[in-house]
């Protein structure tokens, strides 16, 4: 079997399919593009009071792309309910080397320089693919989800996609769309010159 590359990756995303790996299958990753499909509208981003109050706090420095490899190791940290997670070893590396190539970032959350909450995704265009999110510390990914949310915004983003419709981002406005308007979105973002960091992709 054919193993995934980068390249396969970048190339699935423009089609509007992610990958995920099935550790109950020897870490077997397949395809995915969920119909209707979730997506978190950055011009109807939901905050309750709390939350907003704890942002203006600041109760963790924010950093973009200072641990990358440390945020996806432990977002692929097995889950307390299942002890499963969909983030193989396999897969983490291709993120890694995606981040390298100047498509996946990572936001972080530290206190008292320890890691204690972050998410990552992958950009192209003016697209971001939210992939996974952590947290060590009470709120630290919820942090990390306003400041993602802020950077699309003022960076040009046109779509924040999440792939799977949860309890948790529907309080913050997700919704889930059919597949065909997801498509249509995907493919005008895009075309969109936005960059999530200031380094270009390397080539």
């Amino acid at each position: 079997m054919t193993r995934p590359t980068p390249r396969l990756v970048l190339a699935a995303y423009m089609q509007g399919v992610f990958p995920m790996a099935h550790p109950e299958e020897e870490d077997r990753i397949y395809w995915y593009a969920p119909d209707p499909r979730a997506i978190l509208p950055l011009d109807d981003f939901h905050i309750s009071r709390r939350l907003r109050q704890t942002v203006r706090k600041a109760p963790f420095e924010i950093t973009v792309n200072q641990a990358f490899a440390d945020v996806i190791r432990a977002c692929a940290e097995p889950r307390e309910d299942s002890g499963l997670t969909w983030i193989s070893d396999e897969l983490a590396d291709l993120f890694i080397e995606l981040h390298r190539m100047g498509f996946a970032h990572s936001i972080e959350a530290w206190e008292d320089d320890r890691l204690v909450g972050g998410l990552y995704g992958v950009a192209i265009g003016g697209f971001f693919a939210g992939e996974s999110m952590f947290h060590r510390a009470t709120d630290a990914s919820k942090v990390c989800l306003v400041h993602l949310v802020q950077r699309l915004n003022d960076r040009g983003f046109a779509l924040l996609d999440i792939q799977f419709l949860t309890d948790h981002l529907t309080r913050f406005g997700a919704i889930e769309i059919p597949r065909v308007e997801y498509e249509e979105r995907l493919q005008k973002a895009l075309t969109i010159p936005a960059r999530f960091a200031d380094d270009p992709p390397f080539s």
